[in-house]
Order: C-alpha cells, then sequence, then structure tokens
C-alpha cells in the first residue's frame, strides 16, 4: 500500500496529524495511517488506497503544505519507527472487510481467534462455498457487530471467581471450640453430677447396713 509524505510547517506536525485525522474520520477516506514519525520535523506520512483520498485528508487543514510527487516505500521510514502491539477489538461473529492481501475489500465473518498469533480465520460472504481462511488481525477491520452476542461473548469471558468467605467459617469454627458453657448448662450439669454421687453414696451405706 503507498505511504505519502505530507509537508507541514515545522513544529506544527502535531496539529496537522490531529486534524488529519479527524477529517479522515469524518469522510471516511481509505487513508489507513497517519504517521507522525519521531524527531522528524516538517513531515508526517500517510498509508493511503491512492493518493486521490491522500490529498483529500488534509484539505483545509492548517501547517499542510502538500504531498511529495511521488510515494515512499516503507524501508525509507521503518527505522523512524518504533512498533507497538495494540490489542485488537475483535470477537467471534463480527463481520469484517479485509484491507489488505489477496482478499482485498471482501466481506468476511470471523470464526475464530488465535490471539497468540494475531491471527484471525475467516469466511468470506460472498463465495458460494464457506471456505476457512487465516489472516492477520491487522488486517481487517469489524463492519458489523451482533452487539446481543457481543455481550454474551464478553460476559463470558469476564465472569467474576466465585468469591468465598473463609475468614468468617474460621472465625466460627475458632469460636465454637472456644466457647464457655453457659451458667445454666454448667448448674444443670453439676447438678446432675451430685445426684450421681448422692445415689453412689447411698448405695454404699446400704450395703454397709447390711
Amino acid at each position: 500500500m503507498p505511504i505519502f509524505a505530507l509537508r507541514t510547517t515545522s513544529n506544527r506536525e502535531d496539529q496537522v496529524f490531529d486534524f488529519v485525522k479527524v477529517n479522515v474520520d469524518r469522510k471516511g477516506l481509505r487513508v489507513y495511517s497517519v504517521i507522525k514519525a519521531h524527531g522528524l520535523r516538517g513531515y508526517i506520512f500517510l498509508e493511503a488506497e491512492n493518493r486521490e483520498d491522500a490529498e483529500e485528508s488534509y484539505q483545509k487543514v492548517p501547517y499542510a503544505r502538500g504531498l511529495l510527487p511521488a510515494a515512499i516505500d516503507y524501508k525509507e521510514i521503518e527505522h523512524m519507527l518504533e512498533q507497538v502491539k495494540v490489542q485488537v477489538n475483535i470477537i467471534q461473529g463480527d463481520v469484517v472487510e479485509i484491507i489488505s492481501g489477496p482478499f482485498k475489500r471482501e466481506e468476511a465473518k470471523v470464526t475464530r481467534i488465535d490471539h497468540a498469533k494475531d491471527e484471525v480465520v475467516v469466511e468470506l460472504l460472498e463465495a458460494a462455498v464457506p471456505i476457512p481462511i487465516t489472516v492477520k488481525m491487522d488486517s481487517v477491520k469489524v463492519i458489523r457487530r451482533d452487539e446481543t452476542k457481543a455481550e454474551k461473548v464478553m460476559n463470558r469471558e469476564n465472569v467474576p471467581e466465585e468469591r468465598v468467605e473463609v475468614k468468617e467459617s474460621v472465625e466460627e469454627v475458632m469460636n465454637e471450640g472456644n466457647d464457655e458453657e453457659s451458667p445454666k448448662k454448667k448448674k444443670k450439669k453439676d447438678k446432675r453430677v451430685v445426684d450421681e454421687v448422692d445415689m453412689t453414696m447411698d448405695d454404699d451405706d446400704f450395703n454397709i447396713n447390711l
């Protein structure tokens, strides 16, 4: 995909960057990346479907001074960029558009996600026979989603762990072993012991008298 260098007024790269992003979103332009290289003054880079979309993205943007005549190769700016892994919000059942590769611009349905490899398995919607195709996550963008199904999937993935109240149970066990007998119960128990002793003494007296 071609990359175009957009000239800007020096030290105004951030403002142009922000305005271009707003234009792309508002107009729905086929500009897939807006790149601001660290330490490079006077330029930002646009990864776009074609030159027309790239030019439309900076119309009426202050401090934007126009594209360089020819597209540049990614290798020319690769050393200026830092690759950062970003979590892509894709779930099973999403309808996506493939934005790169041999199936570019085709719509497909996500059937499986491999987070470890950053890949998704999709089936083309227009295909007569559904054939699983594996593509990178950054090669697709979500265009439709069944919100009800998505909510179920998210809830299933975020089921909270069951909380077990251990402290209360331990305290109950400790208290159960350390509880003192009530005076009423103790008095009743003492009386029973006394009665047993008295009965023994009566038996002994009876035996002695005989």
